[in-house]
């Protein structure tokens, strides 16, 4: 605790981000109102209707193993942000806006999945790994790894 009585939690500090800080958290082309959490729900809802041709909440809820409440509250969120657009009695769908998001993610996730099956690493065992890390490349990373996916596929390692 500090003299004002905040609370101090060791590593980061109250005021705004370091250049160190900030470098620290790469992230790509993401506006401030897209967080991980808007980005999952999106590459979900896209997953969804490629699926079964619709999405709902009770689906998103599911999908995601969240309560029904808490994807209400982001389908309105993204909503209002114009990333989906609700049709009355059959669910949603994702704006132009909300897809190319959601297809950015899915290309990432793509490409991390094929790169770890490429370093004889089960993509689904690894899924958490992927996941966090197609949050977090930054473009000129992602255009690397898709060059290092290519090169692989011509000259594998065979490890």
């Amino acid at each position: 605790m500090t003299e004002k009585g905040k609370r101090v939690v060791p590593g980061r500090s109250s005021g705004p981000p370091t250049s160190v800080q900030s470098a620290a958290r790469s992230v790509h082309d993401r506006g401030k109102a897209i967080t991980e959490s808007v980005e999952d729900y999106l590459e979900c809802i896209y997953r969804l209707i490629k699926q079964k041709g619709y999405a709902c909440v009770a689906d998103v809820a599911e999908s995601l193993a969240i309560n029904r409440s808490s994807a209400s509250l982001m389908a309105r969120r993204l909503g209002k942000l114009g990333y989906l657009a609700h049709r009355k009695y059959r669910g949603f769908t994702l704006t132009p806006k909300g897809r190319r998001i959601a297809q950015g993610i899915e290309e990432r996730h793509h490409i991390l999945s094929r790169l770890f099956e490429q370093l004889s690493l089960d993509p689904q065992q690894y899924l958490a790994d992927i996941e966090g890390l197609e949050h977090h490349l930054s473009e000129a990373s992602y255009r690397r790894f898709c060059a290092l996916v290519e090169h692989l596929d011509r000259y594998p390692m065979g490890l």
